[in-house]
C-alpha cells in the first residue's frame, strides 16, 4: 500500500485508537504536559460507555472541559447537535482544527474554565439546544475547582458526566459514614443525584497515569437537597467539621468559631440544640443534620466566623 493510502486510511480512524493519537503525537511534535494533567483517551468502547450514560441525542448540548485531541470531541460531535469545548492549552488549537474538521457543530474555546464567562459562552453557543451536559475526561489537577465552578454559577446545566481519578470520583458519590464522605460529596450531593458508571484502567489513557479513573454521573437537582440561605456560610460550616478527621465535630468546631476555646459552653449547646452528639465525627453527619446546624446557629451570635 502506498504511504498516502496508509495516511487516508489513518484520517478515518476514531481519534481515540493508539495509533490514530500516536500518529497525530508525531505529526505535532506533541510533548505531553504533566502540568496540565494531560491523559488523552484511546478507547472507543469506554467513550461510548460514557456517551450511552449521558443519554445525549441531537437535541443536547455539550460542555467539554480539556478536549485533548477530540477523542471524546469527536464521538460527542457524532451524537449531540452541538459541542462547546474549552481547551487552555493553545498547543492543541491547530491540532482540534484539523481532527475535527468533519464537524460542523464543535465549538474550540482556547480559555481557561474557571476563568471563561462560561454563561455568555453557553447563550452563544447553545442556545438552541434543549438538554446542556458537561460530558469529559476532566484534568485531574484541577477536577474539584471545575466541577464546583459549573455547580455554583447560574447557568442551565441538566448533568454531568465526568471522568476523574477513582479516589476524587468515590469522594462525589460517597455515603455517610463512610471514609471517603467529606466536604466534598456534601457539596456534589447538595446540588446533585450522584451515581457511579464505571471504573476505567489506566491502561486506556495515553500517556497512562498513575492511578486508575472513575466516570461519575451528576444530575441536576430541581431544587438544593436542603433549604439554605447562605451556600457559602454552610458549605464553609461543613467542611470545617472534616479539618482532622479523627477529630469529634465539637473540637473541630472550638477550632473554627473565633475565640472557640473561650465559647466551649455555647459550642455545646449549638451541637445539642441541633439534636447532634457533641461526641461525632464529621463522617457521620449527613446533608441534613449539617443543614440543622447552620439553621440553629442563628440562635448564637457568639459563634462567628
Amino acid at each position: 500500500m502506498k504511504i498516502r493510502e496508509v495516511n487516508k486510511d489513518m484520517e478515518h480512524k476514531d481519534i481515540a485508537t493508539p495509533s490514530r493519537t500516536r500518529a497525530l503525537l508525531d505529526q505535532y511534535g506533541f510533548d505531553f504536559k504533566k502540568s496540565l494533567g494531560q491523559n488523552f483517551l484511546v478507547d472507543v468502547n469506554i467513550i461510548n460507555k460514557i456517551i450511552d450514560a449521558s443519554d445525549i441525542d441531537e437535541t443536547t448540548g455539550i460542555i467539554e472541559v480539556g478536549p485533548g485531541m477530540g477523542s471524546l470531541t469527536e464521538q460527542l460531535a457524532k451524537h449531540a447537535k452541538k459541542v462547546m469545548s474549552f481547551e487552555i492549552d493553545h498547543r492543541l488549537i491547530p491540532v482540534l482544527k484539523d481532527t475535527l474538521a468533519p464537524y460542523d457543530n464543535v465549538t474550540i474555546i482556547n480559555e481557561d474554565i474557571l476563568k471563561a464567562d462560561i454563561a455568555t459562552a453557553v447563550n452563544e453557543h447553545l442556545k438552541d439546544c434543549d438538554k446542556i451536559m458537561v460530558v469529559a475526561n476532566l484534568p485531574y489537577y484541577i477536577t474539584t475547582p471545575i466541577l464546583l465552578n459549573l455547580m455554583q454559577q447560574d447557568i442551565p446545566i441538566d448533568g454531568y458526566v465526568v471522568m476523574m481519578q477513582k479516589e476524587v470520583g468515590e469522594r462525589l458519590n460517597a455515603e455517610v459514614g463512610t471514609k471517603a464522605y467529606g466536604s466534598l460529596s456534601i457539596v456534589t450531593q447538595y446540588y446533585t443525584e450522584t451515581s457511579k458508571v464505571l471504573t476505567v484502567p489506566k491502561t486506556v489513557f495515553m500517556p497512562p497515569p498513575n492511578v486508575d479513573s472513575i466516570v461519575v454521573k451528576l444530575m441536576q437537582r430541581s431544587t438544593p437537597l436542603v433549604d439554605i440561605d447562605d451556600e457559602e456560610a454552610f458549605f464553609k460550616l461543613a467542611k470545617a467539621a472534616f479539618a482532622q478527621r479523627r477529630k469529634t465535630i465539637n473540637n473541630n468546631y472550638q477550632n473554627f468559631f473565633k475565640e472557640g476555646k473561650q465559647h466551649k459552653e455555647s459550642i455545646l449547646s449549638w451541637l445539642e440544640k441541633a439534636n447532634i452528639d457533641t461526641r461525632r465525627r464529621g463522617e457521620t453527619l449527613s446533608i441534613q443534620d449539617f443543614a440543622q446546624l447552620y439553621k440553629e446557629l442563628n440562635n448564637f451570635p457568639e459563634l462567628i466566623n
